[in-house]
């Protein structure tokens, strides 16, 4: 493994003292993140909207990584919410190294013309305005901080390509975030601030639980599709997290392999 400037490696290949912030640390694909990089050996900030959760993903890393854990219950649809998570982080570690911006919801399913405006507002404001608080306050941070710099990493979707029926908000919100990522990483060259986007199809979790089961198809059936271990997507963005500064992976997309709707016509 190759250790990024700024940063140093122990002996056993983890990384001995990069912080990192995952949001929606709770459960899911962030919890399997956060767990990681706490089992690597970097200092990691956790937060979600419930407290306990955060702190029951920080104790099942083990090996002393609580101690190496700030777990904040945040709500990353409010200014003061993110502001006041950041200062937590910079108040604890000192500096921010790589801010993974997980949270999101995917919204109750209903077709266009039923669409609750409150719904889409929710969503958009969970997927997208929380991109981008969290990677405003991490700019501002990372780009005053010594060393300079650091990495975003935006959880996209499949979503961001190929919708699914009846997932209006979720599907503009994550294109939206591919838009949001490629500003990132255009505005943050200038501060040493990578930024890229992994977008992730049928990680097993409780948001796609029920595909396993049958979920609306583009053509009106209802299929099972595959599903993929959640330890597929968090190896994708841990290969991200630690690739040098000089290094970054614009996109990635990792998937269960068969799913329909994505690649071909479904």
């Amino acid at each position: 493994m190759i250790a990024p400037k700024g940063g140093a490696v122990d002996g056993a290949g983890r990384d001995a003292g990069r912080v990192a912030l995952v949001t929606g640390a709770g459960s899911g694909i962030g919890a399997g993140v956060a767990a990681a990089l706490l089992a690597r050996g970097w200092r990691v900030a956790l937060a979600g909207r419930r407290a306990e959760p955060l702190a029951a993903t920080a104790r099942a890393a083990g090996g002393g990584a609580a101690d190496r854990a700030l777990t904040v219950a945040a709500d990353v649809t409010s200014p003061e919410s993110v502001d006041a998570l950041f200062a937590a982080v910079a108040g604890r570690f000192g500096r921010l190294d790589l801010l993974f911006n997980n949270a999101g919801v995917f919204g109750a399913p209903a077709p266009v013309e039923e669409f609750p405006v409150a719904e889409w507002d929710a969503v958009i404001a969970t997927n997208l305005t929380g991109a981008f608080l969290c990677a405003r306050a991490a700019f501002a941070l990372m780009r005053g901080q010594d060393p300079r710099g650091g990495r975003i990493i935006n959880n996209g979707s499949l979503s961001a390509h190929t919708p699914r029926p009846r997932s209006v908000a979720y599907t503009a919100s994550k294109h939206a975030v591919t838009g949001l990522t490629k500003a990132l990483s255009l505005e943050g060259r200038a501060h040493g601030i990578a930024c890229g986007q992994i977008d992730i199809g049928n990680a097993a979790t409780e948001m796609t639980g029920p595909f396993g089961a049958g979920t609306l198809q583009a053509d009106g059936s209802v299929r099972a599709e595959p599903v993929m271990d959640v330890a597929n997507a968090v190896a994708g963005v841990l290969y991200m997290a630690e690739l040098p500064p000089e290094a970054n992976v614009q996109f990635m997309s990792v998937l269960a392999t068969g799913m329909p709707s994505f690649v071909g016509r479904g």
